[in-house]
């Protein structure tokens, strides 16, 4: 599992270790991760031109103290002082003393105790940025100063290393709410940071290395936690000899129209391919559905005329189908709501149900729900899953370029989770080809098979997305992929995670 802290939480546990450490002791691990990265990135250090844009604090400290041991090996390192007047003293001290040089940062090299230099000269040989400008407080964008340095730093084409997060980016969001540092290599120190998890910041971030510096036993709860495929493994439902249709998990699905039949075949392959025992399809798409499954079963009637199920998954396709709609939402299982379910359904009716759960929104239905635009979500995804899960009392599954999932975590079964607050899983699969017609609809078939296999709903929406992403990395393989052949792939998926 990768977990992510807050900036609060990062804070809190760096007190509790310096108190027990030597002075200064903590800023040398960081520095010393630090170098290492940057030492790999360049690949040989001796010779090599490095160039640090340090602004005040603590990541100017460690980039400057990171400067020094890259100095030390040889390489030729030269210190942007973004803020002269408040540059970290220990580190300048120990920077200059190994052979650094500081560089003005405007065009003229005139700035005062700097060398002849400009940024822009430094910038034209250099193997190597380094950005330790701004740290895991900051807020907003860039400053003008830094962010016209920045802008040399893009035209220039060097590699970015961005000390412990990209400057610009918010580090308990991923927000990025003006000018931001585009960093080819991110190297955190102690924990990772919700922002380097979530787009946009994940973007901004590149790859992304994380560097021990004894922080781990002293930590407090995570913000955000991503699945791997370890994770994934021990939470897929495994068949037994005793297992059959209704142990392994009835789902039911209403979902298609007159007009969107394809939305009832795309649902209900998400759900057979997600290891359900038996679909129950309920809808006027019945014979669409007979002809590509006929393992089916089928029904044109009420839902809760339709048989035993363990899960109900509803919206995709479902036009205006209100009266079926509120038939699922009355039946005391999980149910999955999805598409124009999320439409036609009240906050208060969901947060009236004593049964689990799951809102699959994409960012213009979150949207649609909270009464913003689209942008704003997409610019604030956390703040706007966790406001759609106090709000409907629910487990949200906010899709996007950053899957998240905020309520319902942990354990198999569980309560109707939802709520502002508490661990958010965010998804680490994907692709962009992923982002064609149907595929969440395979996603909401694919969560519900696992609702009905007992997993919570939590569990349920951050296995299925990481399944439902990595079968479209399968399908695709570089190339434009639909619907269809990303349920086709979640088998060769489900085994790859087994492994």
């Amino acid at each position: 599992m990768r977990t992510a802290y807050s900036v609060e939480t990062v804070r809190a546990a760096e007190r509790s270790l310096m108190a027990r450490l030597p002075e200064g002791a903590l800023m040398q691990r960081a520095a010393a991760g630090l170098a290492v990265v940057c030492a790999q990135v360049l690949g040989k250090v001796y010779g090599a031109r490095v160039v640090l844009l340090v602004g005040s604090g603590d990541n100017g400290g460690d980039a400057l103290y990171a400067g020094a041991r890259l100095a030390r090996r040889g390489a030729g390192v030269g210190a942007v002082l973004l803020s002269p007047d408040r540059v970290h003293a220990d580190g300048l001290a120990a920077f200059r003393a190994a052979g650094g040089r500081v560089v003005s940062s405007s065009s003229s090299g005139s700035d005062s105790g700097s060398g002849s230099d400009s940024a822009e000269d430094a910038l034209r040989g250099a193997d190597l940025v380094v950005d330790g400008i701004v740290g895991i407080g900051g807020q907003g964008g860039l400053r003008a100063g830094a962010a016209q340095v920045v802008g040399l730093v893009r035209e220039s084409g060097v590699p970015v290393v961005a000390v412990d997060l990209p400057s610009g980016v918010d580090a308990d969001s991923g927000v990025v709410a003006g000018d931001a540092v585009r960093a080819d290599v991110t190297v955190t120190f102690g924990a990772y940071k919700p922002g380097l998890l979530i787009d946009p910041g994940r973007e901004y971030a590149g790859v992304v290395r994380l560097v021990d510096i004894g922080l781990g036993a002293v930590l407090g709860a995570p913000e955000a936690e991503a699945l791997q495929y370890e994770d994934v493994a021990a939470l897929l439902p495994e068949p037994t000899g005793e297992s059959d249709k209704y142990r392994r998990g009835v789902v039911g699905v209403v979902a298609g129209s007159v007009r969107y039949p394809g939305a009832a075949v795309l649902a209900v392959a998400g759900a057979l391919r997600g290891g359900a025992g038996a679909v129950r399809y309920v809808g006027p798409a019945v014979d669409a559905v007979i002809a590509r499954f006929p393992e089916a079963l089928v029904s044109d009637g009420a839902p809760s005329k339709a048989g035993r199920v363990q899960a109900w998954v509803v919206g995709p396709g479902l036009g205006d189908d209100a009266g079926r709609l509120e038939d699922v939402v009355a039946a005391d299982v999980p149910v999955l709501i999805d598409a124009d379910g999320l439409r036609l359904v009240e906050a208060e009716v969901v947060r009236a149900r004593s049964a689990p759960t799951l809102l699959t929104p994409h960012a213009g239905e979150a949207a649609a729900l909270l009464g913003v635009s689209r942008g704003e979500v997409e610019r604030g995804r956390l703040a706007a899953v966790r406001e759609l899960a106090g709000r409907y009392g629910a487990t949200v599954l906010l899709k996007g370029s950053t899957t998240l999932v905020a309520g319902g975590v942990g354990g198999r079964g569980g309560g109707r989770g939802g709520g502002r607050g508490g661990v958010v899983r965010v998804n680490s699969t994907g692709t962009p080809w992923l982002a064609t017609a149907g595929s969440g609809d395979v996603l909401s078939g694919l969560a519900g098979a696992l609702l009905a296999a007992g997993l919570s709903a939590g569990d349920a929406g951050a296995v299925g997305a990481y399944l439902h992403g990595l079968a479209a990395r399968h399908a695709a393989d570089g190339a434009p992929v639909g619907a269809q052949d990303v349920a086709a792939a979640l088998p060769v998926a489900w085994r790859d995670v087994r492994g």
